[in-house]
């Protein structure tokens, strides 16, 4: 998936919010938890999802989603990782 239909997906889904972020090279993110919905386009390098005892890589061209409260933590590898992140806040009912 590109850059511009990852967006416009986005939107459709009502992510308002969208973040261009980096990672350095090797480092953890240790696990953790957030109040969003996160959907994640992978643009360079490659990171590890690790969440229930799982662990998945993406690279350049993938996306995943992540609802709020899911506890994860987040590696990448030796060339780091840059990533567009769409945040979508739950909305008081």
């Amino acid at each position: 998936m590109n850059q511009t239909e990852f967006e416009t997906e986005l939107g459709e889904q009502g992510y308002s919010e969208v973040i261009d972020r980096r990672m350095e090279a090797n480092s953890l993110n240790p696990e953790h938890a957030h109040d969003f919905d996160a959907r994640l386009l992978v643009l360079e390098g490659a990171m590890t999802i690790i969440s229930e005892g799982q662990e998945r890589m993406y690279r350049a061209g993938d996306t995943f989603s992540m609802p709020a409260g899911c506890r994860h933590a987040e590696q990448c590898g030796p060339e780091g990782v840059r990533y567009l992140a769409g945040r979508r806040y739950p909305t008081s009912r």
